[in-house]
C-alpha cells in the first residue's frame, strides 16, 4: 500500500482541496500508472455535491484518466512499463454475470465498480479516481490509448467519448442515416463528430442559434434551432436516429415528432425525472425511446479505435488542479469548449 497526493471534497458543501489517499499494492492482475491527464465531468460535480445522492465522502472524483504504466503484475500480459494507457467510468465487475461475459460490465447485475464513489473491495471504503497522482486497475479494466492522438484530449474519450459512441453503434447508425444530435456540449460535440466520420448526415439540435457556427465548425451539416415552430415543422418525421445528450429534465415530445417511424431517440444526459411525455407521440409512429449509459471495455477499446483511425479527439481546455473548484463554476454555467482536462503534473508539482 502506497499513499499518494489528491484532491477531495470533504462534503457536499466543501471545495475540492488537497488530500492523501491509500492506493493498493500491486497485485499479479494488476497495472499501476501515473496519471498525466485526467477529464472533467459532469457526474464529478454531481457526485462532489451528492446531487443524485449516495455519495462517498471524501470524494476524489475522476474518470477519464491517461497515463503511462509504471508497474505491472507478475501475471499481467497486455501491458508494459512505458505504454501510454487509460482507466474510464469502471475498474472492476463480477465477471460471471450474463452482461458481463457478454462484454457488457457497464451493465454488471451484481454492481460494476466504478472508478471513484463504489465499493473498493481491496482496501475497504470506497475507490477514488483520477484528481490524483497514481492509479492502480486490474489489468482487464485498462485501456490501449493510441499514440498517435493528443493524449491530453483524449481523456474526455474515456466517458464522453464512449457515452455518444456506444448508441451509434448498438442501434446501428451507418452512412447517409439522418442522425439528430440534441445538445451541444461535452457530450454533444462528440456525438458530432462520430455521427461524421460515421457517414451520417448530421443535424445539431439546439435552442441556441449562436452555436450553428461552432456546430458546422465539429461536423454538423445542418443546425436546427429548436425554439424555432417553423424548422422543426420543416424536419418533422425526418429523423432515422436522435441522441439527445441534454443534461437536465427536459420536455421531449418536441423532439419525438422528429422522428420516423420505427426510429429511435436515445437519452445519454438526463439522469433525472423528466417532464411528462405523451404516448401519442410514441404509438402514432411506432417510435422508440430508450436511455444508454457508457460501453463495455471491448467497445471503448473499438472506439479508441475509431479515433485512432480518424484522428478524433475532444475539444478541450487545459487547467491546472489548482483551478478545479472555479472550473466547476465555470462548468455550470457551460462556460467551456467543450471539456476541461486536468493537467497532473500540476499535483505533483505542487
Amino acid at each position: 500500500m502506497s499513499q499518494v497526493k489528491a484532491y477531495a471534497a470533504k462534503d457536499p458543501e466543501s471545495n475540492l482541496e488537497p488530500f492523501e489517499i491509500n492506493r493498493r499494492s500491486i497485485l499479479p492482475n494488476d497495472v499501476e500508472l501515473e496519471i498525466d491527464y485526467c477529464g472533467v465531468c459532469h457526474s464529478d460535480l454531481h457526485t462532489v455535491k451528492n446531487d443524485w445522492g449516495g455519495a462517498q465522502y471524501p470524494v476524489v472524483p475522476g474518470h477519464e484518466i491517461i497515463g503511462r504504466v509504471t508497474k505491472t503484475g507478475k501475471k499481467v500480459t497486455r501491458f508494459k512499463s512505458g505504454d501510454l494507457v487509460g482507466v474510464g467510468c469502471m475498474v472492476d465487475s463480477c465477471q460471471h454475470c450474463n452482461s458481463c461475459k457478454e462484454g457488457l460490465e457497464q451493465y454488471c447485475e451484481n454492481g460494476a465498480v466504478f472508478t471513484y464513489n463504489g465499493k473498493d473491495e481491496h482496501l475497504g471504503g470506497q475507490t477514488f479516481g483520477g484528481y490524483t497522482e497514481r492509479i492502480v486497475v486490474d489489468e482487464k479494466f485498462v485501456l490501449r490509448i493510441p499514440e498517435n492522438i493528443d493524449a491530453k484530449a483524449a481523456a474526455p474519450l474515456l466517458c464522453a467519448g464512449i457515452t455518444t459512441w456506444s448508441p451509434l453503434r448498438q442501434w446501428k447508425v451507418k452512412k447517409g442515416d439522418k442522425v439528430g444530435i440534441i445538445g451541444l456540449g461535452g457530450l454533444g460535440h462528440m456525438g458530432v463528430k462520430f455521427a461524421h466520420a460515421l457517414g451520417a448526415h448530421v443535424v445539431m439540435i439546439t435552442t441556441s442559434p449562436e452555436k450553428s457556427k461552432d456546430a458546422e465548425e465539429l461536423g454538423a451539416h445542418e443546425v436546427l434551432i429548436s425554439k424555432d415552430d417553423k424548422q422543426m415543422a420543416e424536419h418533422r418525421n425526418s429523423f432515422d436516429f436522435l441522441l439527445n445528450t441534454v443534461p437536465v429534465g427536459h420536455d421531449v415530445n418536441p423532439y419525438l415528432s422528429l422522428l420516423k417511424r420505427d426510429a429511435t431517440m436515445v437519452l445519454v444526459g438526463a439522469v433525472e425525472p423528466l417532464k411528462p411525455m405523451h404516448g401519442g407521440a410514441l404509438i402514432m409512429g411506432r417510435k422508440r425511446i430508450a436511455g444508454s449509459l457508457i460501453g463495455g471495455i471491448k467497445e471503448t477499446q473499438e472506439m479508441l479505435d475509431f479515433c485512432e483511425e480518424h484522428t478524433i479527439v475532444s475539444d478541450i481546455e487545459m487547467i491546472k488542479i489548482q483551478d478545479i473548484n472555479n472550473a466547476y463554476t465555470r462548468m455550470l454555467k457551460s462556460d467551456v469548449k467543450y471539456r476541461f482536462v486536468i493537467d497532473m503534473k500540476s499535483l505533483r508539482n505542487g
